[in-house]
């Protein structure tokens, strides 16, 4: 239920109207559930000639509008650019239709990974479609967990980066996971800063594997700074792709005394082989979030999906209610459990 702080006003007295592209339906669905509304009617298909089709089949006029959509692969197959495309037009089609404000809601921000030039004639893509975006009519973006935070500058329009670390903690802690128990792993050094936030809440110390990439996607362990012995070892990352450079770290690190390896990341892309790859590594258990959708889980024990759709529905609640979203990760309050309740596992067919 919608709940308006003292002194302030909601941009309309209707609620929110949620919209859902093709990527991640599942997770729409949930999070209307929280936000006690329902997926709006939108047709997002196909033209024969295998253009993006898009009809709103509500009246949106001077109403809050989100649209849901993460840039991925869909379930049904479709691929990457055409998540983007569906989002770019049904932001299109509601802006025309008079929404009041329309806030894109992008679980996994694709193309986060090409957020600069690392040699000269390449694109820098994740600007890209923070252009895109903004020019099709999106007047606020909310995410989770940019691969690079620095990515928030490529808008000029308001970012909300949400962070999945309470969950993934707490389903740690949960599991007996935390303390002296275990030791937090960055997987390279640009993943130090968040290995620290969770060995902080997670009272653990930490330790760091250096890398190196001789070419894209193939990385080679040089170096783990950090004692791992006779602990469990939770690698910490923000995405997992094709899996190769976490089963290389966890190998060294088991052959440096730790007991079991964990990993644990907010995204699981799992290209290529990623999932045949983990299931032969030396991991225990791999934990992500479903902001990206994880097909035939039930076939794959090892691979443990939690739901963050609360903490969207909250998000989502204070955006339309004009509240604060930082306050829902700088521990000062826990509306509806958001911080401190438990994620269960994603339910699988």
């Amino acid at each position: 239920m919608l709940l308006l702080a003292p002194g302030r006003t909601a941009l309309s007295q209707r609620s929110p109207l949620l919209f859902s592209g093709n990527s991640n339906p599942q997770l729409a669905e949930e999070i209307a559930k929280r936000l006690r509304v329902h997926v709006g009617k939108a047709l997002v298909s196909e033209f024969r000639n295998e253009e993006t089709r898009v009809e709103i089949g509500e009246n949106v006029r001077g109403s809050e509008v989100f649209v849901l959509q993460s840039i991925c692969k869909s379930p049904n197959g479709k691929g990457v650019n055409d998540a983007v495309m569906e989002l770019l037009l049904m932001i299109d089609a509601l802006r025309r239709a008079s929404a009041a404000r329309i806030t894109a809601v992008i679980p996994y921000y694709g193309y986060a990974k090409q957020d600069k030039k690392t040699k000269g004639r390449e694109p820098i893509s994740a600007k890209v479609i923070a252009n895109l975006l903004k020019v099709t009519g999106a007047r606020r973006i909310v995410t989770m967990d940019l691969h690079a935070a620095q990515i928030q500058g490529f808008f000029d329009i308001p970012v909300d980066n949400l962070f999945a670390e309470p969950v993934l903690c707490n389903h740690l802690k949960r599991e007996g996971l935390c303390d002296d128990k275990i030791v937090v792993v960055s997987p390279d050094a640009g993943g130090v800063h968040r290995a620290e936030q969770f060995a902080k809440r997670l009272n653990s110390s930490l330790a760091i594997v250096f890398k190196r990439r001789p070419e894209p996607d193939i990385s080679e362990v040089t170096d783990i700074v950090g004692d791992v012995t006779g602990r469990v070892a939770v690698i910490v990352d923000d995405m997992i792709s094709t899996g190769g450079t976490l089963a290389k770290a966890a190998e060294a690190i088991k052959a440096r005394g730790a007991t079991k390896v964990y990993t644990v990341a907010s995204h699981g892309i799992f290209a290529g082989e990623a999932v045949k790859v983990l299931e032969d590594s030396a991991i225990e258990k791999v934990l992500f979030t479903n902001t990206i959708p994880f097909e035939n889980g039930a076939k794959h024990p090892k691979f443990v999906q939690l739901s963050i759709a609360q903490t969207f529905a909250d998000a989502i609640n204070r955006i339309t209610t004009n509240r604060s979203v930082s306050e829902l990760f700088a521990g000062e309050e826990t509306p509806n459990g958001v911080v401190g309740a438990p994620a269960e596992p994603v339910a699988v067919s």
